[in-house]
């Protein structure tokens, strides 16, 4: 049966009007790293797609981000599954002594963005990023300085605009909002630009952190700085989980992981579902997860897979993250495949296998792309698309990043769910 991918590349920006706008990314959207090596990572022509496909993304991310906070939520219950999940000693002890924390707990912010790529079965999904996920600067403001030179298309949400309201809405008004990432990295520290920026914009004043710039209270938040030590009205958190147990001791970096009254943008908790391993616990938890079922491919331990047979299966590190250490034979060097194959033998809890899937790329002249659609939800609603592509069926740091805008009115292929 013939596919049609729902989706079409525009025709590109005149060099002269794009070289602008790249200025712009750079200068009013943060994008601070248009180029990675000798590669240009900003896609000159958006991806379209159509209003109904956009509603079935949004509709499918939407039930995906329920499934996922019910799981996360019996996760927390189930320390004997942390193991399985390929979390750290420093981490499993995290996630117990949370769940003794005491008093009330402030409201959450969640942001998750979900990975979709379209098949000849139809819509797959490949993961979740459900604890820290990034490209704001990208899927708001690229997208937006894109549309303006395409009026006959729109942008469907704005993450940036819509994250910004939860956080504001969820603490004192009076109080900063901590924002908290590794402030060595450049490509953190734009991220976190332009969500001070989104937040200004709410009325809400922000302080740039690290997060052992962070001390604790009786559960809540307070800076610890050379120049701050007021309390904290919200925590927005750029910097993975698996990184906390590096912070000193005596930054008490274990209360991340606990549901105090300082709201929380992810809490901690959320390594339980962004570990790739996460599907492998699937059968022992009570929680129903039919979405994820449906559209995340079959996913098993690394010794229960054939990766003999490379056009099978593909290798993922279990706290892997834009597309790093992902192995797939055919595309990643022999030495690589074979080095990725030695390490998920030795230490199997580090690495998940997950069966591989045919995305359908989309052409443009020469050049065949293969997409990949991350659909945001804040607080399980859905809030805008993250659009890479890639010359080949891997989604890495060398992917382009690609406005993704909508056709109102016109449908561009049939979606099969």
């Amino acid at each position: 049966m013939d596919v049609n991918p729902p989706y079409r590349l525009a025709p590109p920006l005149p060099a002269d009007l794009f070289a602008e706008l790249r200025q712009q990314a750079i200068f009013t959207c943060f994008k601070w790293d248009p180029q990675v090596g000798d590669e240009a990572v900003l896609s000159p022509q958006p991806l379209v797609i159509s209003a109904d496909t956009w509603r079935t993304l949004a509709d499918l991310a939407e039930q995906l981000s329920g499934e996922t906070l019910r799981a996360e939520a019996e996760l927390r219950e189930r320390p004997e599954l942390h193991h399985q999940l390929g979390l750290s000693g420093p981490i499993r002890r995290a996630l117990r002594a949370g769940r003794m924390g005491s008093g009330p707990a402030g409201p959450q912010v969640r942001v998750m963005r979900f990975d979709f790529h379209f098949t000849p079965e139809g819509w797959r999904i490949s993961e979740v990023n459900s604890d820290v996920p990034g490209g704001y600067n990208e899927a708001d403001g690229f997208t937006a300085l894109m549309a303006r030179h395409y009026p006959d298309l729109r942008q469907p949400a704005h993450v940036g605009l819509q994250l910004a309201r939860a956080i504001a809405q969820a603490g004192p008004p009076d109080l900063p909002v901590a924002l908290v990432h590794a402030t060595a990295y450049s490509d953190d520290r734009q991220v976190m630009e332009f969500l001070a920026r989104a937040l200004a914009e709410q009325g809400r004043a922000s302080e740039f952190v690290a997060p052992d710039h962070i001390r604790w209270s009786e559960g809540r938040a307070f800076l610890h700085t050379t120049w701050s030590q007021r309390e904290v009205g919200v925590l927005a958190r750029f910097f993975p989980a698996e990184w906390l147990p590096a912070l000193p001791r005596r930054s008490n970096w274990k209360s991340y992981f606990s549901a105090g009254p300082t709201p929380q943008t992810n809490p901690a908790t959320a390594i339980l579902t962004q570990s790739k391993r996460f599907p492998l616990v699937w059968p022992r938890l009570a929680t129903p997860l039919p979405t994820w079922q449906r559209l995340l491919p079959t996913t098993v331990e690394p010794r229960a897979a054939r990766l003999d047979d490379g056009d099978t299966w593909i290798l993922k590190p279990t706290l892997g993250r834009i597309g790093e250490g992902i192995a797939m034979r055919g595309l990643n060097r022999p030495e690589d495949w074979s080095r990725a194959q030695r390490s998920a033998r030795w230490w199997p809890r580090h690495w998940v296998a997950q069966q591989r899937f045919q995305t359908l790329p989309v052409q443009a002249g020469d050049t065949a792309w293969y997409p990949c659609l991350g659909m945001y939800t804040v607080n399980g609603t859905a809030a805008g698309l993250y659009g890479r592509m890639a010359r080949r069926p891997l989604i890495d740091s060398r992917a382009r990043d690609v406005a993704v805008l909508v056709e109102p009115n016109l449908a561009i292929g049939k979606v099969a769910a």
